[in-house]
C-alpha cells in the first residue's frame, strides 16, 4: 500500500474494534459450492460453545477438500447473515489475498480452543 492509500484509511477507536467478534474454529466439513459465481466451498465449523456455523469461501485455488477437515480457521462470527444464492453463510471466514489475488486463509498455527475470541 503507497502513502496516500494509507493516509485515507479511517482510523476507529479500540471500542469499534470490540464490537467486531472474531474467533478460532476448526473446519469439520467441506462441501463444493457449484452455484457460486467463482469456484467455492461450503464450510462448517465448530466453534466451541458458539456451535457449529457455516461459511462460503472462494479458496479452491490453494486448497483440496480433504487437507481444509482439521483445519483451525478465523472468523467474524457476528455479522449478519449472507445469503448466496440457496446457501446462507453465518461467518465471514478470514482470508487475504496472494501474490495472484487468490485466496489464503487466516489460521491458528497452534492449536487453540474452539470459540476462543482474538483480542
Amino acid at each position: 500500500m503507497n502513502t496516500k492509500q494509507e493516509a485515507i484509511i479511517e482510523q476507529i477507536q479500540y471500542t469499534d474494534f470490540l464490537k467486531v467478534d472474531i474467533r478460532v474454529g476448526t473446519i469439520i466439513r467441506v462441501d463444493n459450492f457449484p452455484e457460486a459465481r467463482k469456484p467455492a466451498y461450503k464450510l462448517e465449523i465448530d466453534f466451541g460453545d458458539l456451535g457449529r456455523k457455516l461459511s462460503s469461501a472462494q479458496i479452491t485455488r490453494h486448497y483440496r477438500k480433504e487437507d481444509l477437515v482439521g483445519k483451525q480457521v478465523i472468523a467474524i462470527v457476528n455479522f449478519p447473515l449472507k445469503q448466496i444464492g440457496k446457501f446462507v453463510s453465518e461467518v465471514l471466514t478470514l482470508r487475504l489475498p496472494d501474490d495472484n489475488g487468490d485466496i489464503v486463509l487466516l489460521e491458528a498455527r497452534i492449536k487453540v480452543p474452539n470459540g476462543g475470541r482474538m483480542f
